[in-house]
């Protein structure tokens, strides 16, 4: 990993860490210090997006949650992400972490920054 995560403080290294990001969650798979590693870039990312207020302050399975209610969405609906609905029940639920593959889905079935699903590390 030669991206080494650090504050985000502009909108060129923002544009950089969403590569690396975007290129994470292009593989297939990912390992423990790799998911590790896309949670950091993604705090860094949502950190950078909540100073510039360009993302509302829910995240992860809440946004999920207000989505699904803006857009009259149910658990089914959801399926072709989670693969059942099992799956979208528990990840609602907490019961489940969404992975780097339900988080890439997310991305393109709402036309959101994978930022919004990374909560804020403290």
């Amino acid at each position: 990993m030669a991206f080494l995560p650090c504050s985000i403080t502009s909108e060129p290294e923002l544009q950089a860490t969403q590569k690396v990001i975007d290129a994470l969650l292009d593989r297939s798979e990912l390992t423990s210090d790799e998911q590790d590693y896309l949670n950091v870039l993604g705090a860094l990312v949502y950190e950078y997006e909540q100073k510039q207020e360009l993302v509302p302050d829910i995240h992860g399975v809440e946004l999920i949650k207000t989505l699904m209610l803006d857009l009259n969405l149910r658990q089914k609906d959801l399926v072709p992400i989670f693969k059942t609905e099992s799956i979208v029940s528990e990840v609602l639920k907490g019961q489940r972490k969404l992975t780097a593959e339900h988080i890439r889905k997310l991305t393109e079935f709402f036309h959101v920054s994978p930022a919004v699903f990374f909560e804020a590390q403290n």
